[in-house]
């Protein structure tokens, strides 16, 4: 999408991501990149399947309870992260075999969607992990080693992953527009929430039970998607000094793939110059 002037959701015509931030780090070469993004969607989705079978298999509601995780925001962002770590490694690793990642090849709708992802994944993580830790949390560690896990892994690691997405890659910082899908986002959750009142008589969070917040669910709805912009606007600052340290007074431009010459000979992974880029939505 093009984010200058008065038509921010126009897509645009320029150049997609012309030194491949997405799959190109100041730090890693395209294969360790590579290979921690497919590490962490391992992980991710380990961790999911294992939460669903074990859920399943000593759960007071038995698989009730596994069918019940689709109904948490925690539970569909960390969906998310796997997804997103996955199809990043896949784009990674095409980068790193040929120079060309695959997502240069997609329509630029589907570009401009890689880079909303891309913002959803740095964004809600940290807004879980708050939610969680200062409303949610009981204060008592779990008696259960599994529950301590699982916690840990879905409210904690999630954002050491969104984390790493800030401080690894060289991707540029997130356009201002994606704001308004973020909150769009937020929107159909609750949206979703209610839905599943409707369906399976319980509201995913009790902060959003008007029985039990005497009036105070649209005050709490309204500070998470407060919470949420001013979140994307540390993250923003976060990539923005990223880049300002490495690329500015470090001088690390980023380790690129190997490229053919034109005699045949390949080039060794090296640090390149950068050129001159534009929008990369």
């Amino acid at each position: 999408m093009a984010m200058a002037g008065s038509r921010p959701f126009r897509f645009g015509t320029d150049v997609w991501d012309p030194t491949h931030r997405f799959e190109t780090s100041w730090l890693l070469t395209p294969w360790l990149l590579f290979f921690f993004r497919a590490l962490i969607s391992l992980y991710i989705f380990t961790a999911i399947i294992f939460i669903l079978a074990w859920q399943c298999a000593r759960g007071a509601n038995g698989c009730e309870d596994s069918r019940d995780e689709f109904s948490y925001f925690t539970s569909l962002t960390y969906w998310g992260l796997g997804f997103y770590f996955l199809i990043a490694a896949v784009h990674t690793f095409t980068y790193a075999r040929s120079g060309v990642p695959l997502l240069d090849r997609f329509p630029r709708p589907l570009q401009a969607l890689h880079s909303a992802f891309y913002t959803t994944v740095v964004v809600y993580p940290f807004v879980v992990t708050i939610v969680y830790w200062a409303r949610l949390y009981s204060g008592t560690w779990f008696a259960e080693v599994f529950d301590g896990w699982s916690n840990v892994s879905q409210h904690l690691l999630n954002s050491v992953f969104a984390l790493f997405e800030i401080v690894v890659p060289r991707t540029d910082v997130p356009p201002p527009v994606h704001m308004t899908w973020l909150i769009l986002v937020l929107a159909l959750y609750l949206a979703l929430a209610y839905v599943t009142k409707a369906s399976k008589d319980f509201y995913p969070y009790d902060f959003l039970d008007p029985s039990k917040q005497h009036g105070l669910v649209a005050a709490y709805v309204f500070g998470i998607a407060v919470g949420c912009l001013i979140v994307f606007g540390l993250v923003w600052g976060a990539i923005w000094l990223r880049k300002h340290i490495t690329e500015r007074k470090l001088g690390k431009e980023g380790k690129f793939a190997s490229r053919p010459e034109q005699s045949g000979v390949v080039k060794e992974d090296v640090e390149m110059a950068q050129p001159q880029e534009k929008s990369l939505s």
